[in-house]
């Protein structure tokens, strides 16, 4: 099959979407959930012949931008009821307000109507002590299975690094097969469905080595080296009353990578370089120095100045404070890093953003870098970061796996300046362009791990369509 590159003045809309208009009646709309007197507003504006194609786009993503959020906010009250009562059998209305209010369970009115988080009732359990307290007490307090392993695996690493003097040790070669499945006759029949994947990227040392061994078409395009997203390219021909599938295999090393940051090697950093600046700087929409994030910024370093020993301390104060929760999409999400510091809580890229505006606010250089973690039995997509210290480099940092419950303090702080062979690195940025270009919104404009997919007739969004991770271990 001919690959077949689109090319249309949708292209005018950028990879960063804004998550306010011009408009502010169209803004307090949207932010009150008063999501029908938006559209209504919406749909005249769109009709209208006074705004530029380019606006027209921007105002066709904020009515999908509510559809998103109306597809994360689904649960209703006796939803809630039903999971939790298996905990507390005697739950009222009174308990949901009292979570409510305190901001363990995640709600949103629409259009009059209390919806819930589709993941409020488990993110509940995680966020409220008392009521992981009394989950553990009803299922017992269990240890989980990646911990255990890595527990004893980074203990492993932190040793052969220092024996070797390397940071680079225990290769571990892998075999990703990856499936896409668009659902049957969500695009007409004959119509060409556009599908980027994601393709581990080389990364010197830690990531090498990478051989792609087959996809379900002999045509394809693996992005250049310089494009942040890492993807390979396919297309198919959507068929009636079928599924339409594409299909990776393919095999890298991954390798671990482990600094011991010791404060007394700190140097001054050359704060004229182009990439200091850079990597110090405000991004809009999700890294800005918000009067929030001085003030807690003032709180967790004070009078610090020793480089080293400041992301120490974002990294601990994070770690304590702010706990682990499934998150909503980020397309729906206005300024990531503040989202997280107003409701305390975040998945594995909302605290990334979180530590890389903390630091970068604190003259840290720091940079997002992404992928999948394929440890043995826990695959999941995932995020974290990367920060630099003079005289020794950009080194990792995941904010997300947090500090290690082990006695050894190198084994605890390992992924502040470390990371395992099993994060297969996807991407070095967010929120930059796909190649070949998307002609629509992505359905994930932040980030890219499950893979993007659009026709003709528009982006095609998570719902309709579904993902599978399979992994070999190659060395075992």
């Amino acid at each position: 099959m001919r690959i077949v590159i689109f090319v249309a003045i949708v292209l005018l809309l950028t990879q960063v979407v804004k998550a306010q208009t011009k408009y502010y009646d169209i803004n307090i709309f949207i932010n009150n959930g008063e999501f029908a007197k938006a559209d209504r507003k919406l749909d005249s504006l769109i009709m209208s012949k006074t705004i530029s194609e380019k606006e027209h786009l921007e105002l066709e993503f904020q009515k999908e931008r509510m559809d998103r959020i109306r597809l994360d906010f689904r649960k209703s009250e006796k939803d809630i009821l039903d999971y939790v009562k298996k905990y507390f059998p005697d739950v009222t209305r009174e308990d949901l307000k009292k979570w409510e209010d305190g901001g363990t369970l995640e709600y949103k009115i629409i259009d009059g109507t209390k919806f819930y988080f589709n993941r409020a009732a488990s993110n509940l359990f995680l966020l409220n002590k008392e009521a992981k307290a009394q989950m553990e007490k009803v299922d017992g307090k269990k240890r989980d299975d990646l911990d255990l392993f890595l527990e004893k695996y980074l203990s492993d690493v932190v040793e052969k690094s220092r024996e070797q003097n390397t940071p680079f040790v225990k290769p571990e070669r892998m075999r990703l097969n990856y499936k896409l499945v668009v659902e049957a006759d969500v695009v007409p029949d004959g119509e060409i469905i556009r599908c980027w994947l994601p393709f581990p990227r080389e990364k010197g040392e830690r990531q090498k080595d990478v051989k792609l061994i087959s996809i379900n078409n002999e045509d394809f395009i693996i992005s250049p080296s310089d494009i942040s997203h890492s993807t390979i390219y396919t297309e198919q021909v959507a068929k009636k009353g079928k599924p339409t599938e594409f299909k990776l295999s393919v095999e890298f090393t991954g390798v671990n990578e482990y600094y011991y940051l010791n404060p007394k090697s700190a140097v001054e950093y050359k704060t004229n370089s182009d990439e200091y600046i850079k990597y110090t700087s405000e991004r809009t929409p999700h890294i800005i120095f918000t009067e929030r994030v001085k003030e807690i910024s003032e709180k967790i370093v004070g009078d610090e100045k020793n480089p080293i020993l400041i992301a120490k301390k974002i990294y601990k104060w994070i770690n304590d404070n702010i706990p682990w929760a499934g998150a909503r999409e980020y397309s729906t999400i206005e300024n990531i890093s503040d989202y997280c510091l107003s409701t305390m809580h975040g998945d594995c890229g909302i605290k990334t953003l979180t530590f890389i505006t903390l630091a970068r606010y604190n003259g840290i250089p720091a940079r997002w870098e992404s992928g999948l973690m394929l440890h043995p039995n826990k695959w999941n997509l995932h995020d974290w970061g990367e920060v630099y210290f003079e005289g020794i480099g950009w080194v990792p940092v995941d904010q997300s796996f947090g500090l290690n419950n082990v006695e050894d303090e190198s084994t605890q702080w390992f992924f502040l300046g470390g990371n395992d062979a099993y994060h297969m690195i996807v991407n070095d940025d967010f929120s930059k362009p796909l190649y070949p270009s998307k002609i629509f919104t992505r359905s994930e404009t932040v980030d890219f791990q499950r893979g993007e997919v659009e026709w003709r007739g528009g982006n095609l969004y998570f719902d309709k369509w579904d993902y599978f991770i399979d992994v070999e271990y190659l060395d075992e």
